[in-house]
């Protein structure tokens, strides 16, 4: 079994912080890194094979169509770091088509399915240095140490950067360009804008998984800080903030009711919205508004219906 390193994991203490905190804002919320325990990752694993996903597929499908220039972009003697590691499914073509990778380093939030994805990339790849971190990639980690020739390169795949707020954005690509400096780079995927239809679809399915993964929270709260929430008595719901550019992921309640967590107590009006995710959706230009104070744009590959990008930045 791969050992996985843990570098600045949330306690539950900051879970509850966080979610006490965001529950007693006037629009409530939730932080979206939590739906990310193993439950959660394998219902995020399901969507991604959605038909009404889209996003999974095209970057998959730009990923492979494209990936000897990717791979000649990136270079050899590489330490691959890829944020946020999910299932490792595209890393899989990197790891196949990049020569002489000094090490992979997938970190993730939870890190159990952390550790799963990692013993299975190990048997695949029996000679490949696999050293995964457990952490809140949001904040900085310590990263493995590296040959001194050797470049760290970022990859961010599955246009998580639209989960960040514009500003916070900014701030996340400042600190991946902190993590892979001096001469390091980034390889991310992102989402395009596009007909409301079309993203709407995407973020509520007609078999409901969209909804499962959502209302995940709120049973990660209940298993691990004694909540009483009845699932049943939220809906979920996906709205496109045109002025935002952005879907919104929402739990409705059905019902005034009041919710315990450990020792607090939450009302809750209904009708009343909690705002669990968001997803911004970005244009060729205002994506390099958000990137150009700290990586240079080397190369952008997109699908033939441009619905959406993976940019290779260098530092």
């Amino acid at each position: 079994m791969s050992a996985v390193v843990s570098e600045g994991v949330e306690e539950p203490s900051q879970f509850y912080r966080d979610v006490i905190d965001g529950l007693q804002k006037p629009q409530k919320t939730l932080p979206s890194k939590y739906f990310y325990d193993k439950r959660g990752s394998e219902l995020f694993e399901q969507i991604c094979e959605l038909e009404e996903y889209y996003l999974t597929r095209t970057e998959f499908s730009i990923m492979r169509q494209n990936m000897d220039n990717i791979a000649g972009r990136l270079g050899s003697n590489i330490q691959l770091i890829e944020l946020g590691s999910g299932s490792s499914l595209k890393t899989r073509m990197l790891l196949d088509h990049v020569p002489d990778i000094h090490s992979y380093v997938p970190v993730d939030i939870s890190d159990n399915f952390l550790s799963d994805v990692a013993d299975e990339l190990q048997t695949e790849y029996p000679d490949l240095n696999i050293i995964p971190v457990a952490a809140d990639y949001t904040r900085p980690f310590e990263l493995p140490a590296k040959d001194p020739k050797t470049r760290r390169i970022s990859y961010y795949p599955g246009s998580t950067i639209g989960n960040f707020t514009k500003e916070k954005a900014g701030n996340f690509i400042k600190l991946i360009a902190e993590l892979v400096k001096p001469d390091g780079g980034l390889l991310i995927g992102f989402d395009l804008l596009k007909k409301e239809e079309t993203l709407i679809a995407a973020y509520d399915d007609e078999k409901g998984v969209t909804a499962k993964f959502n209302k995940n929270i709120l049973r990660r709260i209940n298993n691990e800080l004694e909540g009483s929430f009845n699932l049943d008595a939220f809906k979920h719901r996906a709205v496109f903030n045109e002025e935002k550019h952005r879907i919104e992921m929402h739990l409705v309640s059905k019902i005034d009711q009041k919710v315990n967590i450990l020792d607090s107590h939450i009302d809750f009006k209904k009708g009343e919205h909690i705002h669990t995710e968001s997803s911004h959706k970005y244009s060729l230009e205002s994506f390099e508004q958000l990137t150009k104070d700290h990586f240079q744009l080397v190369k952008t590959w997109m699908d033939k219906d441009e619905m959406f990008a993976v940019q290779f930045l260098i530092k």
